[in-house]
């Protein structure tokens, strides 16, 4: 069974999000999605600087399987995207919630989209 962290949030999509600040949030994908991709050899990293949507494409995973779509979970603007992984996708197979991250978006509002799914509500969805 893959691992599902209570503390953070989720999208239908396989994506996680955990607040860092009130106003800036890291994201990634789950332990999920990376078993079900298979072994991660390249990742095509959001743009930092880059204004994102909610439910949009921001970016690329893609394994010895198939290419896999990484969906913004939330509206905002990247701030952060996770360089190691240029060099090292294989990292998101490894530690997805850790080392694994892709990037970190800040928001505007001081309000999360209400589509998020808690750890519990992910599960099943994965069940």
């Amino acid at each position: 069974m893959s691992q599902v962290p209570a503390e953070l949030r989720y999208t239908k999509e396989h994506e996680w999000i955990k607040e860092i600040s009130p106003t800036k949030f890291r994201i990634g994908i789950t332990d999920f999605a990376q078993a079900a991709l298979g072994d991660i050899v390249y990742i095509q990293l959001p743009k930092e600087g880059a204004s994102v949507t909610a439910n949009s494409v921001c970016g690329e995973v893609e394994s010895t399987k198939s290419v896999s779509e990484i969906y913004a979970p939330i509206t905002g603007k990247i701030v952060a995207v996770n360089k190691s992984l240029d060099t090292a996708p294989e990292v998101i197979n490894a530690d997805p919630y850790g080392a694994g991250w892709i990037a970190e978006i800040e928001i505007v509002t001081q309000t999360l989209e209400e589509s998020l799914l808690s750890a519990p509500e992910y599960q099943n969805l994965t069940a």
